[in-house]
């Protein structure tokens, strides 16, 4: 399994996992998330999270929902938070196999393409 170009990532559809879905082991994680700046690893690489901190509390709030949004529409849903009024963060993992999978990465991707160009909140 090679790392995936985030470009490559964002074509992909995630697919519904009830387990059976290869899990990744962490050298697989820590070269596909090394495709994805500004996501790392964490909880023993089983999950990757991004830190955004946003110019006020309305812009966090509206990715926040535009993160919403599209986890409804992958059927894939990360973990969603909200510190001091304007510093999100994003957590993702998939809870059937416990770790990560590719499904992971290409909501990643799709994350990071509502983000303005350069991948910056602020």
């Amino acid at each position: 399994m090679l790392p995936l170009p985030a470009t490559e990532l964002t074509t992909k559809t995630c697919v519904p996992c009830e387990g059976g879905v290869p899990r990744y082991t962490a050298e697989q994680a820590a070269e596909q998330v090394a495709a994805l700046p500004g996501w790392r690893l964490t909880h023993d690489a089983t999950r990757i999270r991004r830190d955004l901190t946003f110019r006020d509390f309305r812009g966090a709030i509206r990715f926040l929902n535009n993160v919403a949004a599209l986890a409804e529409r992958e059927g894939h849903h990360p973990d969603l938070h909200l510190e001091r009024y304007r510093t999100a963060w994003v957590e993702i993992f998939t809870h059937a196999v416990g770790g990560l999978s590719e499904n992971d990465f290409i909501l990643a991707a799709k994350i990071d393409a509502l983000l303005p160009p350069g991948g910056q909140a602020t």
